[in-house]
């Protein structure tokens, strides 16, 4: 499977600014849902006020998951299996397919770009 291949190599630093993008299963719009919408912004939260990382920006589309934050754990698949995992725990069912992209930032000026993408 190829897609097993998106996390080898990946390699996660605190501080460090990361784009991610995660996509419901199947591409249901969940997300049409403004209860379930809510259930991962607090999840967001969440993981902010443990200091897992800093939300910068988000969006949540009606299939998916834009998040623009600093990671402070420095473990970005653990960060993200809580919030897969807290989120379907929050709905009762699973909804995100199992990866998910992330791009790490590169300076400043990229990051206030990538937050007014996303924000």
């Amino acid at each position: 499977m190829a897609h097993s291949n998106l996390r080898k190599g990946s390699y996660s630093q605190s501080g460090a600014v990361y784009q991610i993008s995660i996509v419901t299963e199947d591409r249901v719009a969940h997300f049409s849902s403004l209860a379930y919408g809510r259930k991962v912004v607090m999840q967001l939260a969440k993981i902010q006020a443990e200091g897992r990382a800093e939300t910068l920006s988000y969006v949540p589309m009606s299939d998916h998951l834009h998040w623009l934050m600093v990671l402070n754990d420095g473990e970005l698949a653990k960060t993200m299996q809580l919030l897969k995992g807290r989120t379907a725990h929050a709905i009762g069912h699973a909804i995100w397919q199992e990866n998910y992209h992330d791009h790490p930032l590169r300076d400043y000026e990229d990051l206030r770009s990538k937050a007014r993408q996303i924000g």
